[in-house]
């Protein structure tokens, strides 16, 4: 426990703090170039009181309250359909009053924040970033060791055999020059533009359709190299087309060619731009690739963790203010390892464990195409670019832990561990990453994914003492994928699962994705467990990521009235093997879409038909409409039905004001075992989707206008506003100024996706069964009525 020095009122306080000048002016000298004025050395409170960063127990605070206890169910008394709200939101009752009385009056507390100061061996060798809690390197693409020292080869391609004279697939299989530091191939030298990217086909010989309108195949035995090295004035090689002249249609060049990588712009990567990173490095770091390198004095995933070598006027403001402990043991001339500062939050308090890069940044970076993963890119301006990567979340939701004022660096004083694996990452890019071979995987996603989580349960479990003390049980994982936690290992399942697809497996006990590589069902017990995909008493379904859309926010579509809404349901999406173009496995969304389209479809299938109840103030459709969020806003009801697994159409409806209606048994959506959903939303069973029209017919207008009003209400609690804005403020702060995308979510106020996640920790750390036993005494800025369901 890292605690703030107790002074007790005498003559020999006085001697102290004239050490303490002395100590200072050390400080002053070798630790802070740009030292904060003489107030941040002062004492918390009077230097006649005691301070101590874990206080006293919460039992303690209890016994000096005078006040009798308040009823909570008294008063904060549940609505008709069962509900509490809170903040706008019609929680669950014993949720929504919790949170009324307790959650709306917790007081900041102080916690004693540890500085880190270790070193690094031959300071990462300029090859990465050295965490200095732990003095461990965390080494760029390219390189490894103990001192990031040890160059690695990263090759393109696997060896070449007599079928396959250039290897089998890595990467992109390639015939140019491979940057073996990050298994990128490039056009190299000798070419005009030696740096330009050299992706996937077009180093290699087409095949033209075997049928009309087919699809062209690539041949990977056979390299193409006419057209990527050639000089011919009028069809040059990818590799030495002037973008100028290619931009004018004066010369031609292979279709298959194109500019993929992550950190250029435009159509021959002629513009090198912003690449994207945690954080973009949070002002003290270079984003290289999507790996953070730190500017001295700091570290972290993002640059935003201080060591004691930076300047206390540059750290983050979930660091700010803070007073300083001078550590007793610092000698003239000596070097300080560790400082503590005392700063004032609330909790609940979460620490985040710097896993080594393979985790994370090396996951970001080397991407072979940028969108994969990532909630943004960076235009040719260094403008922002919002993707429509729905596992963005995870991005968005990481991000702002990390500069939320929730963030601990005291896992003593911690309430919450959160372990930052980027699984969106791991899967998209399976198949274009060296160091993600699924050679030992059976080909399947699922397993390798397994593999990182358990890799870095035993990294915690071996580097910090504090899983042991809980069994994880108050660690938070992030599954993004399809679904869910499913394939996560045994050894993690006592933890908090974050995910998009709430499977309680109480119907469906087996994978139900219809994309082979992601099923889990041949992942052998002795890994996997025996465990659900999702434990609602434990877990929390997350919203999934929805690109910031500036017309649907300033057409305030959310809030359309009743009457401008004419259809009374709406369904745009994939309809399975019956229709054109549609997925072709049978098992595709668990059937649910197909049997939904078999009834009430108003699009054609293959046999020319529609829906056997097909009615015309009702749309389910395939085909993808040009006003989706028109279409979605101008409609009463819409469909809510799985896709390979979870689908962001919960979060369609809700953004655009729709009562959203849940097709899938035993699946929680967001927000779920939290929210009352009988107050916004309608579940209707598999079984009953034949009478899916005349059950919503039977709504009243007075039980439809309560729901569209508490869409209304909750609508933000589906967006991850909080990290739209840290991207606006960084803008703001390198560029000096906002785009209307920022300006629009400015001027939006209420509780968002990361401010409801905190509020559910809060409520958990206080009033979940699972992690009772993981109590401890500490400060936790709380009334005694609040601790009554805890005893």
């Amino acid at each position: 426990m890292f605690s703030i020095q107790k002074w007790k009122c005498s003559w020999s306080l006085f001697a102290a703090i004239a050490s303490i000048v002395a100590l200072v002016s050390v400080v002053h000298l070798f630790l802070f170039p740009l030292a904060p004025t003489f107030d941040y050395f002062k004492q918390v409170q009077n230097s006649c009181f005691p301070i101590n960063g874990s206080a006293e127990a919460a039992t303690d605070h209890v016994k000096e309250s005078l006040q009798p206890p308040v009823n909570l169910k008294q008063k904060f008394p549940a609505d008709l359909h069962k509900a509490v709200v809170y903040h706008h939101a019609p929680w669950k009752p014993e949720i929504g009053r919790w949170l009324s009385g307790c959650d709306s009056t917790a007081k900041e507390v102080n916690i004693v924040e540890k500085i880190g100061g270790n070193g690094c061996k031959n300071d990462c060798s300029g090859q990465g970033v050295c965490n200095r809690e732990l003095g461990q390197c965390r080494c760029f693409h390219g390189f490894s060791g103990e001192g990031c020292s040890e160059r690695q080869q990263l090759n393109c391609n696997y060896p070449a055999s007599p079928e396959l004279p250039y290897g089998r697939w890595v990467v992109s299989i390639c015939s140019a020059y491979c940057d073996t530091t990050r298994a990128m191939c490039f056009c190299g030298e000798g070419t005009k533009y030696p740096k330009r990217p050299v992706a996937e086909a077009c180093g290699f010989q087409m095949q033209l359709p075997s049928e009309p309108n087919g699809p062209k195949l690539t041949d990977w035995t056979k390299a193409d190299l006419d057209n990527i090295f050639t000089t011919n004035a009028s069809q040059p090689g990818w590799c030495n087309v002037d973008p100028a002249e290619a931009y004018a249609l004066k010369v031609n060049f292979k279709d298959e060619c194109d500019c993929k990588y992550d950190c250029f712009w435009g159509r021959f990567c002629e513009v090198p731009v912003l690449c994207s990173c945690i954080n973009q490095c949070s002002g003290h770091g270079h984003c290289r690739g999507g790996f953070c390198q730190c500017n001295s004095g700091w570290y972290g995933v993002d640059c935003s963790i201080p060591s004691v070598e930076s300047s206390v006027r540059d750290w983050p403001l979930w660091l700010r203010p803070a007073q300083i402990d001078v550590p007793d043991n610092l000698q003239f001339g000596g070097k300080v390892v560790n400082l503590n500062a005392v700063v004032k939050k609330k909790r609940p308090l979460i620490y985040v464990y710097d896993l080594p890069p393979g985790f994370n940044s090396l996951l970001l970076e080397g991407r072979h195409y940028r969108f994969e993963c990532v909630n943004r890119i960076y235009d040719n301006r260094n403008a922002t670019i919002w993707t429509e990567q729905l596992y963005g979340a995870q991005m968005a939701l990481y991000e702002s832990i990390l500069a939320s004022p929730y963030r601990t660096l005291n896992g003593e004083e911690a309430d919450f561990f959160f372990v930052p694996v980027l699984d969106s990452c791991i899967i998209t890019r399976a198949d274009d990453a060296p160091h993600l071979t699924m050679q030992d995987h059976m080909g399947l996603r699922s397993s390798l994914t397994l593999e990182f989580y358990k890799a870095a349960y035993d990294h915690i479990v071996e580097q910090y003492p504090f899983w042991n003390r809980s069994s994880g049980r108050d660690h938070i994982w992030f599954f993004a994928w399809d679904e869910g936690a499913c394939y996560a290992p045994r050894e993690i399942w006592n933890s908090m699962m974050l995910v998009h697809w709430g499977n309680t497996n109480s119907k469906h006990n087996h994978s139900t994705t219809a994309y082979w590589a992601d099923n889990w069902d041949k992942i052998p017990s002795s890994k996997r467990g025996t465990h659900p995909c999702f434990d609602p008493h434990k877990d929390l379904v997350l919203p999934a990521w929805k690109i910031p859309d500036v017309n649907s926010l300033s057409s305030k579509l959310w809030a359309r009235p009743r009457e401008k809404r004419k259809t009374l349901f709406f369904f745009n999406g994939n309809l399975g093997p019956a229709y054109p173009n549609g997925r072709p496995e049978s098992s595709y969304s668990m059937e649910i879409r197909q049997k939904v389209a078999e009834e009430f479809g108003s699009s054609p299938n293959k046999d020319g038909k529609l829906g056997k109840q097909h009615a015309e103030d009702v749309v389910v459709t395939p085909l993808r409409s040009e006003s989706y969020h028109e279409d979605l806003a101008s409609s009463i009801f819409c469909g809510v039905f799985p896709g390979d697994g979870w689908s962001g159409r919960m979060e369609d409806s809700i953004l655009q004001g729709c009562i959203p209606v849940i097709i899938q048994d035993g699946i929680f959506l967001p927000y779920e075992n939290m929210l009352n959903y009988d107050s916004f939303a309608v579940r209707i069973r598999e079984d009953e989707i034949p009478n899916l029209i005349n059950i919503l017919r039977a709504f009243n207008e007075t039980e439809i206008e309560f729901k569209l009003a508490n869409v209304r209400k909750l609508w933000q609690r589906f967006l991850y506003r909080d990290s739209i804005l840290l991207e606006a403020e960084r803008q703001k702060t390198a560029f000096g100024h906002v785009e209307d995308w920022a300006l629009e979510f400015s001027r939006l106020v209420e509780d968002d996706v990361f401010a409801t996640f905190v509020q559910v920790l809060h409520y958990k750390l206080h009033n979940d069964p699972w992690r009772q036993h993981s109590r401890v005494n500490k400060d936790f800025g709380l009334s005694r009525e609040c601790f009554t369901d805890t005893n």
